[in-house]
C-alpha cells in the first residue's frame, strides 16, 4: 500500500513538474500582483475555513490574530510575496482598503444591535464614549510627549487621536466569540459593540483640532475651522446623512416588501450596498463616513423590522469574514517594521515597548473604573475593568493614521518642520502599538481559558482532594 502510495506521490509531482514546463515553454505563466494577492487571500480563507471550528471554539482564536501573522510571514518583512507599498501610492491604498472594511463592520454593528438600542442605552454610551475617548486622548498623548520628545503636544494629540478609538473590527471577533458569548453578559457585549462602531466616527474631532493647530497659521482661524468643519459638518452631517438614508431605506424596504416587490436575498444585499452608498456620498461632500454608516445601520434597524429580515443571513457573516481576513493580512503585510528603529527621528524599541505596555494599562481603565457608577450598563467593577481592557486598536487606528498623514506635507530627510516630523513618525508609532494590541487583545480570551483551566486543574487534582481530606481529618 505504501508503495502505490509513494508512487502517485512521485506521479503528481512529476507531472506537476512538466505541465509547469509546458506552460513556461509557451508562456502561459504569468505572475502578477493580483494573481498573488488572490493566491494569498483565498488560499488562506481556504486554509482557515477547514480549521475554523478548532481555531474559534477549542482555542478561541479570532480570524484576525492568524491573518495578521499570516500577512506579516509573506509580507515585505517576511517572504516578501505579498507587498502592497508596492502597488502605487501606499496612503490611498491603504485609505480606502480600511474605509470599505470599516464602513461594512460598523454599519453591521448598527443594525445587529436590538430596535431603538441607542436611544434606551444613550446615557452609557455618553458616558463610555465622550469622556473615556476625551481621557484616553490625553492620557496617551502625555504618554506619546513623554516618551518622543522630539515631538511637541499638538503633534502628540494628532497620534493619541488615531489610538484613542476602540477598533470595532477587532472588538467584534472578540467579544463575539463562543467564549465571550457564553462567559460575558449580554448587555456588556452590546455595549461595548455600539461603543465600538460610534467611536470610530467620532474620533474625527480628536484628529482635526490637533491637526489644524499645527498646520493654521493662527490659533483663533484653527478652532474657527475644528467647530465648523470638524464638528459641524462632519460629524453631526454625517450623523444626520447616515440616519435619513437608513430611515429612508427602513420605509422604502417596507414598502416594497408589503407589495412583494422584494425578496430575502435582496435584504441581505443591503448589508453591503447601503454602506457602501453611505460612505460613497459622505466621501463626496467631505462629511463624516464612518458615523454615517453607524448611524445608517442603526437607522435601518430601528423597529427591528430588518433584523427579521435577515436573522439566519448566511451572506453578512462569510462578508464580514473575508473583509476580516482580508484586512488583518493587508495590515501584517503593510506594518513598517524597518521603521520601529530610527535614531534621527527618536524612534526606539524600548520606546515603542514602553508606550504599548502604558497604553493597554491607562488609556481607558482608570477611566472607565471611574465612571461606572454613572454608565447604568456597567453593573460592578468587574464589568468596567473588562470593558477597560477590551479597547483593541486595529483598522481603526491604521485607517484614521492614514487619513491624517494625508493631510500633512510630506517628510523629508531629516523632517523640516514639526508637521513633517510629526508625518515620519506618525505610522511607526501606531502601526506598532496596532501590533501590540491584536497580539495582547486578540490572545487575551485564549490566556483568560488557559487561566480557568488551570484554575480547575489545580482545584480537582488528586494531591489537592488527599491534602484536603488530610487536613478535615486532622
Amino acid at each position: 500500500m505504501m508503495d502505490i502510495i509513494t508512487g502517485l506521490g512521485h506521479y503528481i509531482v512529476a507531472l506537476s513538474y512538466g505541465l509547469y514546463e509546458f506552460a513556461m515553454t509557451i508562456q502561459l505563466v504569468e505572475v502578477t500582483t493580483a494573481n498573488l494577492t488572490y493566491l494569498c487571500l483565498g488560499g488562506f480563507i481556504v486554509a482557515f475555513t477547514t480549521v475554523a471550528l478548532l481555531v474559534r471554539e477549542k482555542l478561541y482564536l479570532g480570524e484576525c490574530v492568524l491573518a495578521t501573522a499570516f500577512g506579516i510571514a509573506i509580507g515585505p518583512s517576511g517572504g516578501n510575496i505579498f507587498n502592497p507599498r508596492s502597488w502605487g501610492d501606499i496612503n490611498d491604498i491603504t485609505l480606502e482598503v480600511m474605509r470599505i472594511v470599516l464602513a461594512t463592520g460598523v454599519f453591521s454593528i448598527g443594525v445587529e444591535l436590538p430596535k431603538a438600542y441607542m436611544l434606551v442605552n444613550w446615557k452609557s454610551l455618553v458616558f463610555m464614549i465622550v469622556p473615556t475617548m476625551t481621557f484616553g486622548w490625553f492620557i496617551s498623548a502625555g504618554l506619546i510627549v513623554a516618551l518622543f520628545p522630539a515631538l511637541n503636544f499638538r503633534s502628540a494629540l494628532v497620534i493619541s487621536a488615531c489610538l484613542t478609538p476602540t477598533d470595532p473590527i477587532l472588538a467584534m471577533a472578540i467579544i463575539m466569540g463562543k467564549f465571550a458569548v457564553k462567559h460575558v453578559p449580554k448587555h456588556l457585549r452590546l455595549l461595548l459593540a455600539a461603543e465600538s462602531a460610534a467611536n470610530d466616527g467620532l474620533a474625527y474631532p480628536f484628529l482635526t483640532l490637533p491637526l489644524y493647530l499645527t498646520l493654521e497659521a493662527t490659533t483663533g482661524s484653527a478652532v474657527g475651522k475644528w467647530l465648523l468643519v470638524g464638528c459641524l459638518y462632519q460629524v453631526i452631517l454625517g450623523t444626520v446623512i447616515g440616519a435619513v438614508a437608513g430611515s429612508a431605506f427602513r420605509y422604502l424596504l417596507r414598502f416594497n416588501q408589503n407589495r412583494g416587490f422584494i425578496d430575502h436575498e435582496s435584504f441581505v444585499a443591503q448589508y453591503l450596498a447601503l454602506a457602501v452608498f453611505v460612505v460613497g456620498f459622505c466621501n463626496i461632500i467631505g462629511s463624516d463616513d464612518l458615523l454615517a454608516a453607524f448611524a445608517a445601520g442603526t437607522a435601518i434597524s430601528w423597529d427591528g423590522d430588518f433584523n427579521a429580515q435577515t436573522e439566519n443571513a448566511v451572506f453578512a457573516s462569510i462578508l464580514d469574514l473575508i473583509l476580516n481576513c482580508a484586512a488583518f493580512i493587508y495590515i501584517g503585510a503593510w506594518i513598517p517594521f524597518d521603521k520601529f528603529t530610527a535614531a534621527d527621528l527618536g524612534i526606539a524599541p524600548w520606546r515603542l515597548i514602553v508606550l504599548a505596555i502604558a497604553l493597554i494599562v491607562a488609556r481607558r481603565i482608570p477611566a472607565l473604573l471611574l465612571l461606572q457608577r454613572f454608565v447604568p450598563d456597567l453593573r460592578n467593577w468587574r464589568e468596567a475593568l473588562f470593558s477597560g481592557h477590551f479597547g483593541p486598536m486595529g483598522v481603526g487606528a491604521v485607517y484614521i493614521s492614514t487619513l491624517a498623514l494625508t493631510k500633512l506635507p510630506k517628510a523629508s530627510d531629516p523632517p523640516a518642520s514639526q508637521a513633517e516630523q510629526l508625518s515620519a513618525t506618525i505610522q511607526p508609532i501606531v502601526a506598532f502599538i496596532v501590533l501590540c494590541s491584536i497580539i495582547v487583545h486578540g490572545l487575551s480570551i485564549p490566556f483568560f481559558n488557559l487561566g480557568r483551566h488551570v484554575r480547575t486543574m489545580s482545584h480537582t487534582s488528586p494531591w489537592t482532594e488527599t491534602s484536603t481530606s488530610k487536613f478535615r481529618a486532622r
